[in-house]
């Protein structure tokens, strides 16, 4: 078995090594040379639709629209058939009259039918499946935000104020380790974060401004770099609003919210909204959460002239909360506490964001653009946690603040060329990025209460830099897509500790190169194979660089996906992939005891099934579909388990919309038993929930309801392997410590828009 994983491992390195020279080859720009029939396709708003594909039903052929939204064909006729379409608008079909004179094509929006949908080269397969799930069901909580992504599961175990726990592709993401998270090109992420290394908050999202989102699982995509290696997600907030909205929420455990969203500014070249959040609530739990979350967020669009568009948005996000932690297993069994009960009940934080993310687009001519995204953040981390209670003092207990102050800025920049030659057509794009993260007085401290520090384990300012360049081809062939690129990382660490005796800085450096081959067939409009190759990585925390003096800090992750995408029939769409992700050296910070563990090589391959199927033009069924084989590579067979990596998750939904206004769906998730340590003597349980929402929509009001845990199911949201003691205790116990999930759980929408 460790033959053939060593000679896998070989045979993707040598492949990601050629890749280097595939795109240096294939990165030249090629010129028309033809007679060809120009075309430019627009939306609503007159704006240019990047993107859309355009078939020619006569010869076969395809292009895909420039960043300007021109096209251009040769070969063609008078009566020729061209059918155009993009996800979010109406199939369009134009009947050719006349071949001199330049077409202008509007699309409609639309709601996609999946009959409408036309499988195109180089499709990036999960995302068209998150576009059409966009379309059809809008995000409604910030919860909902991350289960849009196939697969993916999260976890909340801090009182609704702390980052989700994620999972995905057998992996235990913690708060963000494994997957590259953006907002509108901002990254999400936290390097060297005080609670863990990628964390990931993103509750400072107003949900109902979300647009897009842009999903790629594996390490396969030049322009994503620290953190992509289980996969990729960047959420596009909204650009202009359809209608001013006012809703309010509110249901049980004392829940109340409160979103206004209002247009400043909507014509054809500038738009401009705010938005503004306001959400309480104690939860179901015996000691009152006190959860409060404040958003604001304000953004402005313009087309400057025909050749530069602008966008800049401002944000602002703080939020605050108590909670009863992971409760242990035993002490809910003997009757001590109830399963909504606490340990420590004195757990809690607050934490804030403010964002400034300025985009400018540069169309310098109707073949290339430049594409600019510089950011702001200031943040600030204060959080409470008890885990082990009394097992490090029996007198005082155990419970710890994590804390930080944080700076973040950077920018990227991204060259993209179009050309077209005969039967082929692609683009070539080249990027550089810089970020800079200073993180002061980034603390873990033992305290008492939230009151009283006792003492300080970790206390220091930490200074990393990332620099990045990356480039990359994408040429269609006919009926093949080939896509290679480059990437290449280069981070300085430093860090003051503060607890040392004299002033020292100090500072580590390091680079890595991460080679991309994507290579896809489509033999019909209805199908498409694929298979995607790379290397991908993620940083560790700087104190844990400093303290390993640079060495191993940096492993590769090395990956692939075979699949396809295939609509059986018009209305039922399919995608499959078995995939396989090598990681060199995993390492596990643990940010609760401020201490790195490493856990050497380790292998993760798996298969995923999604369908999307639309019986009626009214009813739309959803399936996502699961499984993972995780493996510490360096233990003997049965010592060889990943704590907490699920090898089988499911999801499903129907949703129904109709003309007459009503709606409403159900969706099934499903995650099964999990190893909770290496050798699987201690379980992580798993479990089905359903929840149902329905509504009516008449004239411009909005009502509806929404339940989570239809059947009251008691489930367990997060849940891990702990030693602890308890008050009283002699001896301590490790077993499952976790946090309840949501019980029944119901609450009321009106919405009014105008």
């Amino acid at each position: 078995m460790r033959n053939v994983e060593y000679m896998v491992k070989v045979c993707t390195y040598m492949i990601l090594r050629l890749t280097t020279l595939c795109t240096l080859i294939l990165g030249i720009q090629i010129n028309l040379s033809s007679q060809t029939l120009s075309g430019k396709v627009l939306d609503g708003y007159t704006n240019p639709i990047v993107g859309a594909y355009i078939y020619h039903s006569s010869t076969k052929s395809h292009k895909h629209t420039d960043e300007t939204g021109n096209f251009q064909f040769t070969n063609l006729s008078i009566n020729d058939t061209l059918i155009l379409s993009h996800i979010g608008y109406k199939q369009e079909t134009i009947i050719l009259k006349n071949l001199d004179q330049k077409l202008t094509i509007f699309l409609e929006e639309k709601i996609n039918d999946l009959d409408e949908i036309l499988i195109t080269g180089s499709i990036n397969a999960v995302k068209l499946i998150t576009d059409i799930d966009a379309q059809i069901n809008q995000v409604n909580s910030s919860q909902d935000i991350l289960k849009k992504v196939p697969g993916l599961f999260i976890g909340q175990h801090a009182g609704g104020g702390k980052a989700e726990q994620i999972f995905l592709r057998g992996f235990d993401i913690d708060h963000g380790t494994d997957i590259n998270i953006t907002v509108d090109e901002m990254p999400v992420n936290m390097v060297s974060h005080a609670h863990g290394q990628g964390y990931a908050d993103l509750h400072f999202i107003i949900p109902e401004t979300i647009e897009k989102v842009d999903l790629g699982k594996g390490p396969y995509y030049t322009n994503k770099g620290n953190f992509n290696t289980a996969g990729y997600i960047n959420f596009s907030r909204k650009h202009r609003l359809d209608d001013n909205l006012i809703k309010l929420e509110a249901g049980q455990f004392n829940t109340q919210r409160l979103l206004g969203m209002f247009n400043l500014l909507d014509t054809k070249k500038q738009s401009s909204y705010v938005a503004m959040e306001y959400m309480a609530m104690d939860g179901p739990f015996e000691s009152p959460q006190h959860f409060g979350r404040t958003n604001l967020f304000g953004r402005y669009t313009a087309y400057v002239n025909k050749y530069d568009k602008i966008d800049l948005s401002l944000s602002h996000f703080v939020s605050k909360w108590d909670a009863s932690g992971q409760i242990p297993q035993r002490a809910v069994e003997s009757g001590q506490i109830s399963r909504f009960g606490a340990i420590d009940d004195t757990e809690g934080g607050n934490t804030s964001r403010s964002n400034i993310i300025l985009n400018y687009k540069k169309f310098i001519n109707e073949k290339s653009s430049i594409k600019n995204t510089a950011y702001f953040t200031r943040y600030g981390f204060e959080l409470f946690s008890n885990f082990t209670f009394f097992l490090e003092d029996s007198i005082n207990g155990d419970q710890i603040r994590q804390v930080e102050d944080r700076t973040m800025m950077g920018m990227q920049s991204e060259y993209k060329q179009f050309f077209t030659y005969n039967n082929m057509e692609g683009f070539w794009n080249a990027g550089i990025s810089i970020r800079n993260d200073q993180s002061r007085g980034n603390e873990l401290a033992y305290t008492r209460n939230r009151k009283e520090t006792l003492s300080e384990v970790q206390s220091g300012d930490i200074d990393e830099t990332n620099f990045g360049v990356f480039l990359g081809n994408t040429l269609e062939i006919g009926k093949w897509t080939v896509n290679p690129g480059i990437r290449v990382d280069y981070f300085s660490f430093q860090y003051q500790d503060a607890l040392a005796t004299q002033y020292s800085t100090q500072k580590e450096l390091k680079a890595i190169a991460s080679p991309k081959l994507n290579v896809f067939y489509n033999p019909i409009n209805e199908l498409q194979f694929y298979i995607k190759v790379g290397q991908g990585f993620h940083t560790n925390d700087t104190r844990v660089v400093i303290e390993n003096q640079g060495n191993q800090i940096l492993p590769p992750a090395i990956g692939f996906d075979i699949g396809n995408v295939w609509k059986l029939r018009p209305d039922l769409l399919i995608n499959t992939a078995y995939w396989y992700l090598f990681l060199e050296q995993e390492f596990v910070y643990v940010g609760d005891a401020g201490i790195v563990e490493p856990s050497g090589q380790t292998l993760r391959q798996g298969v995923d099934l999604s369908l999307r199927y639309q019986p009626a033009s009214w009813l739309y069924c959803n399936l996502d579909a699961h499984y993972t084989n995780p493996r510490s590579i360096d233990e003997e067979a049965g010592e060889n388990y990943i704590p907490l990596a699920a090898d089988f998750t499911l999801m499903g939904s129907l949703t129904v919309k109709t003309k007459s206004g009503f709606y409403g769906s159900s969706t099934l998730r499903v995650l099964g038993d999990r190893p909770a340590n290496e050798d699987y003597s201690i379980v992580a349980e798993g479990y089905t929930v359903v929840d149902i929402n329905a509504g009516y929509k008449w004239k411009n009001f909005d009502i509806g309801f929404q339940i989570q845990n239809l059947f009251n199911t008691a489930w367990n949201e997060t849940q891990f392997a702990t030693e602890s003691r308890l008050a009283g205790e002699i001896n301590s116990v490790e077993e499952i410590h976790f946090t309840p999930g949501t019980p029944f759980f119901a609450k009321g929408m009106l919405a009014y828009r105008f």
